[in-house]
């Protein structure tokens, strides 16, 4: 049977077993244990192979891949060496998926190898995340509408899905952020007019700037940090926010509740895209608590 067998180390480089590259990516010149199993374990490296010119098999360990791997592999299977694809990889024990597709076999290598994302904590910023069934059933058509768009084109964006959102009356809530491959940082692609929080003049002046760079630095850092999640995932993100946001043309924060979607798109040039989508909704009113006896007995007194 011809093999073929490379490595992706942690940083995203393709070395062979044994070699010089891979021993010193190792730190081991001399292993008298089974090396790359142990690399693929424990290190985050990633195990490539192509068996007998039919099955594509990447074996990993989900937990400890870094992203440069795994963005490593992505440009590989961008044009697929063969049509059946198996992920190996190592839970509590070996599992093992097999599939007709490269572009399912990346979906669910990014599902694999997402990190439990917990939003950084801030007082003045809350995210409550929601169930999407909530979305389908409640949520703003806008959202519900894009959602669908994103299922039916796999992901994938294109010209069509501005024209998509000008035809539904969503682009001015719109935003598109860009993650360029071995790069972290979100960058402002499109910022919709009806989007005015952070400023009036963002969205001519944002546009290639990094998220974090608003002019409520704060928010802009906390935003990112939710953009990246969703470009690693490769998975959608609905909530319900409520934030206290400076405006630079106000000395005090502006207080806004709004429900979002962020959608990852694969794009043409090889990174990922992440659109957002929000609708201001109404602050949940402040709970009334009963009276107390004392204060019952007082409001009586008052009015006899």
């Amino acid at each position: 049977m011809e093999q073929l067998t490379v490595l992706v180390t942690s940083d995203g480089r393709w070395v062979l077993p044994g070699s010089e590259e891979f021993l010193a990516a190792l730190g081991d010149p001399g292993p008298d244990y089974d090396a790359v199993d142990f690399a693929v374990r424990n290190l985050g490296f990633i195990k490539y192979q192509i068996l007998d010119r039919l099955v594509t098999e990447i074996e990993l360990h989900p937990r400890n891949v870094d992203p440069r791997a795994l963005n490593a592999i992505e440009k590989q299977l961008a044009e697929p060496p063969t049509k059946l694809f198996r992920i190996k990889y190592l839970d509590t024990d070996w599992r093992s998926e097999i599939s007709a597709s490269a572009e399912h076999t990346l979906e669910r290598l990014r599902e694999l190898c997402a990190p439990v994302f917990v939003p950084p904590p801030a007082e003045k910023f809350i995210a409550e995340l929601k169930d999407q069934s909530v979305l389908s059933r409640d949520g703003a058509p806008s959202l519900r509408l894009l959602a669908r768009r994103w299922r039916t084109a796999f992901g994938t964006f294109d010209t069509n899905v501005l024209s998509f959102a000008i035809d539904h009356q969503f682009l001015p809530r719109m935003v598109i952020a860009e993650i360029t491959p071995g790069s972290y940082d979100p960058v402002f692609r499109f910022i919709g007019d009806g989007l005015i929080a952070m400023g009036k003049g963002l969205q001519v002046e944002g546009v290639g700037r990094r998220l974090e760079n608003v002019p409520d630095k704060d928010y802009g850092q906390w935003l990112a940090e939710f953009y990246k999640a969703v470009a690693v995932s490769g998975q959608p993100r609905y909530d319900i926010v409520t934030a206290r946001v400076r405006d630079p043309a106000r000395k005090d924060a502006e207080s806004i509740h709004y429900e979002r979607l962020l959608l990852p798109w694969k794009s043409g040039s090889g990174g990922m895209l992440v659109s957002l989508v929000s609708n201001r909704v109404a602050e949940p009113a402040a709970p009334k608590f009963p009276a107390s006896a004392g204060e019952s007995t007082k409001k009586l007194a008052k009015s006899s």
